[in-house]
């Protein structure tokens, strides 16, 4: 056999090979399409391996496999579920497939970080899904952003929040808040008026409905944590002055502790208990909240206005 035929050879085989590849491929998106066992999808779990073997299509290839992540996390999150063992694998193959798909780190990192039923309570992987993404996309202010929302919000690490605030706020174009969020985290780590700015922020600079829905979810639960916390204090003022606790808001305001009856940012009276307590009226819509809840009051898996992921 001549040098010319070996070469055609090995051609038409390497050939057969990726045609082979590419039918295999193609068998396992149609998968993915038709919501086929994710365990049997993910049977090829290797990037590298699924970009030989889409011949060049990674970027179509990514969106199919993000259409299956938002089809994983809706399922789940829809049951309560409280354990996403494939939210984290699918979310690296999208993006090693496509590391400038933005949405995927975006909306990636609010399934992974947030805890059950919320979200996949591993805010270890959303930290490691944003790196990747500030790593492919180092001029993204909003990247960094997240990382510091994910260490603050979830993993309280105030050092890592403030570090990540103040890489952004190098990034050219990049939003001016980061500066001060970045001047400032050290000095307000864990308090109120800190998580206010990060989700104002958010609520500012998204254009996505469903983020800026969820921000203003959290920003009410923080209005109404800071009014029960300032009403408990003038609740403690009459009773210092009368010796007993008020039987209802209506005898603050006579003695003047008050102009009206308070009401939460829904607009809905808040209740005394005959301790003395100042509580919701209806806690199940105010998600998010921590101060105010009845005694013996639990959550439900799905709250009333079922926020987006936070």
């Amino acid at each position: 056999m001549n040098a010319s035929r070996k070469i055609t050879w090995a051609a038409s085989l390497l050939l057969l090979t990726f045609l082979a590849g590419t039918i295999s491929l193609l068998q396992r998106l149609d998968k993915l399409r038709s919501g086929a066992p994710l365990d049997d999808v993910l049977y090829i779990a290797s990037p590298k391996l699924l970009k030989r073997l889409s011949l060049g299509y990674n970027g179509l290839l990514a969106d199919v496999y993000w259409t299956r992540v938002v089809q994983y996390f809706g399922a789940k999150h829809h049951e309560g579920a409280e354990h996403y063992a494939l939210l984290a694998p699918l979310l690296r193959i999208t993006t090693e497939l496509d590391p400038h798909l933005i949405v995927a780190y975006d909306f990636g990192a609010n399934f992974l970080a947030p805890t059950p039923p919320d979200g996949a309570g591993l805010p270890d992987e959303a930290v490691k899904l944003v790196e990747y993404g500030i790593e492919s996309n180092p001029d993204n202010w909003k990247l960094y952003y997240q990382l510091g929302f994910i260490d603050y919000m979830q993993l309280k690490n105030y050092s890592a929040a403030a570090d990540a605030f103040d890489r952004g706020s190098r990034v050219p174009n990049a939003h001016p808040f980061l500066k001060v969020l970045a001047a400032q985290m050290a000095q307000h780590a864990g308090d109120s008026q800190m998580a206010r700015a990060l989700w104002l922020t958010t609520y500012n600079n998204s254009n996505d409905s469903q983020i800026r829905a969820n921000a203003a979810v959290h920003l009410r639960a923080l209005q109404s944590d800071d009014t029960v916390t300032a009403l408990q204090g003038l609740v403690s003022q009459y009773h210092e002055k009368t010796g007993q606790f008020p039987a209802s808001f209506y005898d603050m305001v006579s003695t003047g502790l008050l102009q009206g009856i308070p009401a939460d940012p829904l607009g809905h009276p808040y209740k005394l208990s005959a301790a003395g307590q100042v509580q919701l009226s209806d806690p199940d819509d105010l998600p998010f909240v921590e101060k105010g809840l009845p005694p013996g009051y639990q959550r439900p898996k799905k709250p009333k206005s079922d926020p987006a992921k936070a």
